[in-house]
């Protein structure tokens, strides 16, 4: 008998603890255990190291890491969960340890032995934003397998010269490789969002494009933030010469933030920093 098969039903656990999704914490619980099986797997070997979940809730995602051989440190903010969760360490001896806090408060890059990665159906309303953090220090992680709204995991993903390419997009692929890998359908959370989630793989790159990230980010504020208009206009709110910067660069100042390459913004970075315009 597996450690797994000591477990009741997460649907009877659910009830038993009277636990409701709470809307305020982006929280929507995934059951289907051959989904969580799926997130699980697409995360790689996670014998060794560290997995970092955030946000277990009732443990559907926590089981499938801890049944995959992963040794495994939940951030859960609701005291709710507690409960659920030490019946699952208690299945798993010294396979899970729960933190209650927040998040947003954690260093996940300090967080138990390496190799460390992260692996989270993430809450909807702060899933951009950790991953923004954690990308500050991405090579603290091997890999990051992550659920977002399909909108969010689209401009993660998004190459050059399309819709949803971005700011998120050029921030997370300059320094990782970033993979669309499968769609969920709402019903298989509980309660049902009103949009479609996406698992995504982000794996830090060996060696990003040299560039200093606040000029970087600076850069493609201007850039995005007047999205239809050419770049010797919208990177004028930089206060250099725009057009001369892009000339230095070799990009064409009549073009538009979204035809550039990851490569082309850091040019351009690096050209703001060294007085080239």
């Amino acid at each position: 008998m597996s450690e797994a098969d000591v477990l009741p039903p997460l649907r009877d656990v659910i009830a038993r603890y009277g636990l409701m999704a709470d809307k305020a914490l982006g929280q929507h619980f995934l059951l289907d255990l051959n989904l969580t099986a799926r997130i699980a797997r697409a995360a790689g070997d996670l014998a060794q190291g560290t997995t970092i979940e955030i946000g277990p809730g009732p443990g559907g995602l926590t089981r499938a890491l801890l049944a995959a051989g992963a040794h495994v440190i939940a951030i859960e903010k609701d005291k709710r969960c507690s409960a659920i969760l030490a019946e699952i360490a208690a299945a798993y001896p010294k396979r899970l340890e729960v933190l209650e806090a927040d998040a947003l408060t954690i260093d996940a890059a300090t967080l138990g032995s390496t190799p460390r990665r992260i692996v989270a159906n993430l809450p909807y309303n702060i899933g951009t934003e950790l991953l923004l953090r954690w990308l500050q220090n991405a090579r603290a992680f091997e890999s990051m397998t992550l659920m977002f709204q399909t909108e969010v995991a689209m401009r993660i993903t998004a190459p050059p010269d399309t819709g949803a390419y971005g700011r998120l997009s050029i921030m997370a692929q300059w320094l990782c490789d970033a993979e669309l890998l499968f769609h969920i359908n709402p019903k298989a959370f509980t309660p049902p969002p009103q949009v479609q989630s996406t698992v995504v793989r982000v794996t830090p790159r060996g060696e990003p494009i040299p560039a200093r990230r606040e000029t970087l980010e600076r850069v493609t504020a201007a850039a995005f933030g007047q999205r239809r208009k050419m770049l010797r206009q919208s990177l004028r709110s930089l206060g250099v010469d725009a057009e001369g910067l892009c000339h230095a660069v070799g990009v064409d100042p009549t073009a538009r933030a979204e035809t550039l390459t990851v490569a082309q913004f850091c040019a351009l970075a690096n050209a703001v920093d060294s007085g080239k315009s």
